[in-house]
C-alpha cells in the first residue's frame, strides 16, 4: 500500500472498498451504454447478462426517435424501466456549457434523476472534452442540484477543478469515443488514480477489449462505463457477460495486491539445496 493509500503491485492487499458514487450503493462496476444495439431486445439482454447496475441514455438520440415515431420512443423508455437499473442520462453531443445545461435540466424532468453524465465536446474528429466549458457547466449544474459525472481527460489540473466545483466522481477517458484503444495513457491515469485515492474514479470511453476494463480495475479504478464494445460485438450478449468477468476479475486482482513487476528472473521454487547451488551469487 502507498502512503496515498492505493495498492502498489507486491505490496499489502487493498481494502475491499464498494463502488457508492453519491452515496449510492451500485451492486456493479460495470456502467452500460445503450446506444448501437441490433435492436431493443438485445440491448436488454445484455444490460441483464452484464449485471449493469446503471444504464446511459443519450436525451438528444431517444427524444429524436420519439420526436420521428413517438411509439418508438416510448417504447425504448419503457423498456429502460422494465430493466429494473439505474438512468444515468448524459449531455452526448453538447458543444456548450450552455447546451449542457438545458440538455440536463431536461432529462432531470423526463428521467426523474438529478444524476448526469456531462459531456461537452470541444473537438469533433477526437470528441476530447472542452475541459473549460466542462468545468463551467459543471459548477452549474452542482449548484443546481445536479450529481454530476463529468466526462473528461487524464489531466489533474482539470480533475482538481471538476472536484472544487462539486463533482464528487471522474470519469476519464481510456482513450477517444468509439475507437477500441483501450488505455491510451497508462502513466496518466496511475497518476490520476493515485493522487485521488478517495474520489471514485470511473474509465470512459476507448475500451474495446474485456483485458482493457481488466486493466483498468487492477489499476485501482472503480468502474468501467463502456458502450461500443459490446453493442457491436457478433454476439453483445456474450460480450457483455465477459465484460462483465473481467472487471470483477481486475477489481479482485488489485484487493488482493498484485505482484511486483522485476527486470530480472527470480526462481519461483526454492533453489537452496539444489546440485551445484552457488550460495556466492555466481561471485568469485
Amino acid at each position: 500500500m502507498t502512503a496515498d493509500g492505493t495498492a502498489t503491485p507486491g505490496g499489502a492487499p487493498a481494502a475491499a472498498r464498494p463502488f457508492s458514487p453519491y452515496g449510492a450503493a451500485l451492486s456493479s462496476r460495470l456502467l452500460l451504454g445503450t446506444a448501437r444495439f441490433p435492436s431493443p431486445q438485445i440491448m436488454g439482454e445484455a444490460v441483464r447478462a452484464a449485471g449493469a447496475a446503471v444504464v446511459t441514455v443519450s436525451l438528444r438520440r431517444e427524444t429524436a426517435r420519439t420526436g420521428a415515431g413517438q411509439s418508438a420512443g416510448q417504447h425504448f423508455f419503457e423498456l429502460i424501466k422494465d430493466l429494473g437499473v439505474r438512468v444515468l442520462p448524459n449531455t452526448a453531443g453538447c458543444r456548450t456549457p450552455r447546451e449542457a445545461i438545458a440538455t440536463a435540466q431536461m432529462a432531470r424532468e423526463l428521467f426523474g434523476t438529478d444524476w448526469i453524465k456531462l459531456e461537452v465536446i470541444g473537438n469533433d474528429d477526437t470528441l476530447q472534452p472542452d475541459l473549460f466549458g466542462l468545468v463551467e457547466a459543471a459548477g452549474a449544474l452542482t449548484s443546481d442540484g445536479f450529481k454530476v459525472f463529468p466526462y473528461t481527460t487524464e489531466d489533474l489540473v482539470a480533475a482538481e477543478r471538476l472536484l472544487a466545483a462539486g463533482c464528487e466522481v471522474l470519469m476519464p477517458w481510456g482513450a477517444p469515443i468509439g475507437t477500441g484503444r483501450g488505455l491510451a495513457n497508462r502513466d496518466a491515469l496511475r497518476s490520476l488514480r493515485r493522487y485521488f485515492p478517495e474520489v471514485p474514479l470511473v474509465i470512459d470511453a476507448g475500451i474495446g477489449a474485456p483485458s482493457h476494463a481488466a486493466e483498468a480495475m487492477e489499476m485501482g479504478y472503480d468502474a468501467a462505463l463502456l458502450n461500443t464494445a459490446v453493442s457491436t460485438a457478433a454476439d453483445p450478449v456474450r460480450m457483455a457477460r465477459a465484460f462483465a468477468a473481467a472487471i470483477e476479475a481486475g477489481r479482485l486482482g488489485y484487493e488482493a495486491g498484485l505482484m511486483p513487476v522485476r527486470d530480472m528472473a527470480v526462481p519461483s521454487t526454492p533453489v537452496v539445496g539444489t546440485p551445484f547451488f552457488d550460495l556466492s551469487g555466481g561471485r568469485r
